[in-house]
């Protein structure tokens, strides 16, 4: 069984983090975002993943030599010479995709969710038809696509973009399983899997719906990441709760790699992820927050709902608070107050910022 993750173009919206990594390597809870998709669908038996790239392939294809052999499953990258939307891609990989006559994964590499693959397959092998797509409820269904289905039999009616009144609260949570013959509607130039491909496909009842249980979210900004983060922590203390790290100076959900070091008198939580090799001092405080590889929070500093870059420092007595990004390499000097800055990588910060603003 194959897959194919539309990993896409610059990530602007996750920006400063992606002008060092693409944005499907920026870490995540610790890993990779693509990792955890890839576990995915390895565990339910997909033996190949097709990363359809247009942007940094020399660093996509380093990815893969590494997590190639430590997962097991092959994985290639189909590279576009343009921008190829949603379904363009498809019908690039074709030859690849068809080398199997089973259904295929087309996941969005920006979703985290639960990631309910082998219901998935037992959902399309239940309807016979050429397309399944995963659904989630929303609360805000005007700010999206809604898909429009029977309740009942779970078939797709039609699709709604940003509705100006209520028609459903479904909208598409980026994970569909094709058939083969899906790709026969597809051609190699820019196009959209949303817009036109399965409009077309649900006109002739071929498409639809499964309802996810359980969180959802698309992690491709910073607020929304850490959100993201938030539900997925609470997701972990629920199916593994020994992945998450427990002490005396730990509240809530939060994940400590074990290489990390934690100083005396810190308060880690609720919703925090510390990366490997980061060094937190005496009597720090982090909240809602996410620090990359290689971090240094001094003595005393805090951090709250914020993402700290790949080797980055925050200066003792320091605060960067309310939703800060700090791009690779961005040193804070000690007793700075950050609100809502995003900071460029390689960028020295001597002065204190109380509105949001961009530093070049």
């Amino acid at each position: 069984m194959k897959a194919l993750i539309l990993v896409g173009g610059f990530g602007t919206r996750l920006r400063p983090l992606t002008l060092s990594k693409p944005k499907p390597l920026v870490e995540f809870a610790n890993k990779p975002m693509i990792l955890h998709q890839i576990e995915a669908l390895k565990a339910v038996g997909v033996t190949e993943v097709i990363l359809a790239i247009n942007y940094q392939p020399q660093v996509m294809r380093s990815f893969l030599e590494e997590f190639e052999m430590k997962l097991g499953i092959k994985i290639t990258c189909s590279q576009e010479s343009e921008p190829l939307g949603t379904a363009g891609p498809l019908a690039l990989a074709r030859d690849r995709l068809l080398e199997s006559n089973e259904p295929f994964f087309v996941l969005n590499s920006d979703i985290t969710c639960e990631y309910p693959l082998k219901e998935m397959i037992e959902f399309h092998k239940a309807h016979g038809r050429e397309a399944s797509i995963l659904v989630t409820k929303v609360d805000e269904p005007s700010k999206y696509g809604v898909v429009v289905l029977d309740e009942e039999t779970g078939r797709v009616r039609n699709f709604v973009e940003k509705p100006a009144t209520f028609v459903g609260n479904k909208i598409n949570a980026g994970i569909y399983l094709l058939n083969t013959s899906v790709l026969n509607t597809i051609q190699p130039k820019p196009t959209s899997l949303e817009r036109e491909i399965f409009p077309s496909i649900a006109t002739e009842r071929g498409l639809f719906a499964m309802i996810l249980v359980g969180f959802w979210m698309d992690i491709g900004q910073p607020k929304d990441y850490l959100q993201g983060l938030r539900f997925y922590l609470d997701h972990l203390r629920r199916k593994s709760p020994l992945e998450l790290s427990v002490g005396p100076n730990i509240v809530g959900n939060v994940l400590i790699d074990k290489t990390a070091k934690i100083g005396e008198g810190c308060m880690i939580g609720p919703d925090v992820a510390v990366g490997p090799d980061c060094v937190i001092e005496s009597g720090v405080r982090l909240s809602f927050c996410t620090l990359m590889k290689g971090v240094r929070v001094k003595g005393s500093a805090h951090v709250s709902g914020s993402i700290v870059g790949w080797h980055s420092t925050v200066g003792q007595s320091a605060l960067v608070s309310n939703m800060a990004v700090l791009g690779e390499d961005v040193h804070v000097s000690d007793t700075m107050f950050l609100n809502g800055v995003v900071v460029l990588p390689h960028k020295e910060i001597k002065s204190h910022f109380v509105k949001p603003e961009i530093i070049m």
